[in-house]
């Protein structure tokens, strides 16, 4: 059992340097798997709007809004994964991708 502890707290120990970018990740992986439909939701509510505002309302929310959630909520969940005991963090990254992997595959967007 030792052993199996001491190899998950190493990996867990691998990839604390990188957890602003696996953080990162798992926010674009959000965006990815909820952007089709939060454009088709906007889609909706525009589709009777003139071509020029739907292209500029398009832009600004996949460009800039996409942009901020990234840059805002990256940290936080950097924070979050940093709270967690090195002997949870890898299964924690590992089960959130796959979890969020499974959940696209179900929902259509892989």
């Amino acid at each position: 059992m030792n052993t199996i502890i001491s190899f998950l707290s190493n990996m867990g120990s691998y990839l604390t340097p990188w957890l602003h970018d696996i953080s990162a990740g798992m926010v674009a992986c959000l965006l990815v798997i909820f952007g089709a439909d939060i454009n088709k939701f906007i889609k909706k509510k525009l589709g009777a709007q003139n071509f020029i505002l739907r292209t500029f309302v398009f832009i600004i929310v996949n460009a800039f809004v996409f942009g901020l959630v990234i840059i805002k909520l990256s940290p936080w969940v950097e924070y979050q994964l940093g709270s967690i005991p090195t002997e949870w963090m890898f299964l924690v990254v590992v089960g959130v991708f796959v979890f969020f992997g499974v959940w696209a595959q179900k929902n259509g967007q892989a």
